[in-house]
């Protein structure tokens, strides 16, 4: 078993575990957008994808969900679709690769083994490319709506505007370990592939009698 394959599995499986987690709790935190006002200094307010928070500085916070799903905004919706296909992608993803581990003894012969595994992991690092992917759209799409809104000039420069919050860099740093995560799984398909190519093949052996006469035939003398 080459070491650097086992290298490439564990910090694929690790990353991927660690950027699910981060885009479950992107999913859930409140704080994808956040708000604070000159004439209110003491409140600062935060947009999530499902509900809406005041916090003060006394440490006092009141969050309110939302009433209905068909009176949101078209943004708020799109985001609430893309984040949970990529989380529920990511899950996928780890739970195919995780039987694909060399280091899980989950199929039985060497060659079928070695096929079994190798095509799990593409699978798997595939599906966390996907998540990476979907989990980013919606983030980098949120910051482009707020940036676009920022820098409104129709709006007058006392109104106050949305800024982004902790959720969007957690979103980010997520899906950035997700495509490295997939890298990783697939980068270790490829060192089977090649430990594959390099294995010598035995060649078998034909013990001979000593004092035999030595017979040709007829092909030799072709």
């Amino acid at each position: 078993m080459d070491s650097n394959m086992c290298a490439l599995e564990l910090l694929g499986v690790f990353f991927s575990a660690g950027a699910w987690l981060g885009f479950l709790a992107t999913t859930l935190m409140s704080t994808w957008l956040t708000l604070s006002t000159e004439l209110l200094s003491t409140e600062t307010f935060q947009l999530g994808l499902w509900e809406t928070c005041v916090v003060q500085d006394l440490g006092g916070m009141e969050c309110r969900p939302y009433d209905t799903l068909l009176g949101l905004p078209s943004d708020i919706k799109l985001c609430r679709i893309l984040i949970c296909m990529a989380v529920a992608i990511g899950l996928l993803g780890l739970l195919v690769t995780i039987p694909g581990l060399h280091l899980v003894n989950s199929c039985q012969g060497q060659q079928d083994a070695l096929r079994s595994k190798r095509a799990l992991k593409m699978v798997g690092g595939i599906l966390c490319l996907v998540a990476g992917a979907l989990g980013l759209t919606p983030v980098s799409y949120m910051a482009h709506i707020t940036v676009v809104r920022f820098f409104d000039d129709t709006l007058p420069e006392m109104v106050p505007r949305w800024e982004f919050g902790d959720a969007l860099f957690c979103g980010w740093t997520s899906g950035f370990v997700y495509l490295v995560a997939g890298t990783l799984l697939l980068a270790s398909c490829l060192c089977v592939q090649k430990q594959n190519c390099h294995t010598p093949v035995p060649v078998p052996q034909v013990w001979v009698q000593p004092g035999l006469p030595f017979i040709r035939t007829r092909s030799e003398y072709v």
